[in-house]
């Protein structure tokens, strides 16, 4: 069995004295992990770092194998991203919701978005949009996606402003006012891929509609807690943008 693809690293593992298992998210092939020998040498240490985008060559006797990964770099992003809080967290955050997915599965659209989000996690505000919707995304592959595109009560799709808790179905400001209260406010860019965020609070906005539907589709089905990663990266969101600091506790009731 072989393979060659494009990847970017999620992280790695000590595997014996001299050797590390490499976790990569493929173009083609999903999430995919795989034995470099010698990835804990001085020479290879640098390359296996997460955020960077490396050629892959995977070999096995049988597809059910560990196998063997090659690896030559295609960019080193590593270094740039531990640099930067927004980044660092973001690619963490990123790389726990693929780890929800079977291995192997391929996600073509999630890889693609992984790369966009390490290629513009300079600027804070669309790194913080483009994490929410690679989760709207996430919810879509794990089979619970949301209906952002026209209004449940009316067919319209203009002026949507809600998302009904219930069916995960936009609602539209007017049709939705009498209810406000126990809706979800959907900021402007989730509605339109055009749009961009405009502020901290139309992404801290994003991320408590998406946390909704992750906590009862995902997270408490599987008796799990919501990724560290999150808190981190809404910490450094909201630092970078406004110099303040969000505590857990303030994190869990934004979120």
């Amino acid at each position: 069995m072989e393979w060659h693809d494009e990847g970017i690293i999620l992280g790695t593992r000590r595997h014996g004295e001299t050797s590390a298992i490499l976790e990569l998210m493929t173009r083609e092939h999903g999430r995919h992990m795989g034995l470099v020998r010698g990835g804990r040498s001085r020479r290879m240490q640098p390359l296996l770092q997460a955020g960077n985008r490396v050629d892959v060559i995977w070999r096995a006797r049988i597809d059910e194998h560990l196998g063997m990964m090659q690896v030559e770099p295609v960019s080193f992003s590593a270094a740039r991203l531990i640099e930067q809080p927004v980044a660092l967290y973001g690619l963490q955050l990123a790389a726990a919701h693929l780890r929800l997915l079977p291995e192997r599965d391929p996600h073509q659209n999630l890889f693609e978005t992984l790369a966009i989000i390490l290629e513009h996690c300079e600027d804070t505000l669309i790194a913080g949009e483009l994490l929410v919707r690679f989760e709207v995304m996430m919810l879509e592959e794990l089979g619970f996606g949301l209906d952002l595109k026209r209004c449940a009560s009316t067919g319209s799709d203009q002026n949507l402003t809600y998302v009904s808790p219930k069916s995960g179905r936009a609602v539209s400001r007017d049709a939705g006012a009498p209810w406000a209260d126990k809706l979800l406010a959907m900021p402007p860019f989730m509605v339109n891929s055009s749009v961009r965020a405009a502020s901290l609070a139309e992404i801290i906005a994003g991320f408590r509609l998406t946390s909704f539907f992750f906590t009862r589709h995902v997270w408490e089905p599987r008796a799990q807690k919501p990724p560290e990663a999150r808190d981190g990266f809404l910490n450094a969101v909201a630092r970078s943008l406004s110099n303040s600091v969000i505590s857990s506790s303030e994190t869990s009731q934004l979120l």
